[in-house]
């Protein structure tokens, strides 16, 4: 077993989870590039550093979760941080705006078939992974869960009839929700053992997820999910921040 700790990001081909890729490998972790499409994980590894291994991970997909898995025990012997960032704003038709997106994913007239589609990815496949993955982590000195979160999905700031974005709250920001219990859950269940679990909010950022409409650089998004892979043994576990501090569940 190599003595140099070992990241695992979802989603990491682009965007947010590329970044974070690329700002792990700066703190000198070798990285794992998840990918669903290798090619393209392949390519995002190249940019990453010398350390960085593409890696065909679908999180949606069981035998693609166990194959990877099982390629890092073969490879590498250990995992060390795993950053759950693989995730979809809507299921419908990726030409959509914005505002078409927001509109057509209201729970009312959601279909239920893209609704499932959402949560499979972005709650069912955080459940998935981890699960996976949590043979290796037991084994980490101090492994570490991130869950790429969102404030829209914050059922406290969702319910102040003040808040301007509460009408946007569906189907993305359910799933959030639901990942944030999820969150909850596995801090509660792995506390005794060491690993701490921690959600980020990565902020409103300029990614393909809502047409790069965002207002914040990938660059700033990676911050908090890095902080919270890099905390030591006095780290909090169980929590929801951005880089300005707490946020409400």
């Amino acid at each position: 077993m190599e003595d140099k700790r070992v990241a695992l990001v979802t989603g990491a081909n682009k965007g947010i989870g590329l970044q974070i890729a690329k700002d792990l490998a700066a703190h000198g972790f070798t990285v794992l590039v998840g990918s669903r499409n290798l090619e393209q994980g392949e390519v995002a590894a190249k940019s990453v550093g010398d350390d960085a291994r593409a890696i065909q991970l679908d999180v949606t997909n069981q035998t693609s979760i166990a194959a990877a898995a099982e390629r890092i025990r073969h490879e590498l012997g250990r995992l060390d941080v795993l950053i759950n960032n693989a995730g979809i704003s809507h299921a419908g038709k990726p030409d959509r705006s914005l505002e078409e997106a927001v509109a057509s994913t209201r729970l009312s007239v959601v279909p239920l078939d893209e609704l499932r589609a959402v949560f499979e990815t972005n709650v069912f496949g955080v459940i998935a992974v981890t699960q996976a993955m949590l043979p290796l982590l037991r084994e980490a000195p101090a492994a570490r869960i991130v869950n790429v979160a969102s404030s829209g999905g914050s059922l406290t700031l969702n319910s102040d009839p003040t808040n301007p974005h509460r009408s946007m709250f569906g189907t993305y920001s359910s799933s959030k929700a639901a990942a944030n219990a999820v969150t909850v859950a596995f801090a509660a269940e792995l506390e005794s053992a060491g690993i701490k679990v921690n959600a980020a909010c990565p902020g409103f950022t300029a990614t393909d997820l809502n047409g790069f409409r965002g207002t914040r650089t990938v660059e700033q998004a990676a911050h908090e999910p890095v902080r919270l892979a890099l905390i030591d043994a006095n780290g909090p576990t169980g929590t929801f921040s951005n880089e300005d501090g707490p946020l409400p569940w």
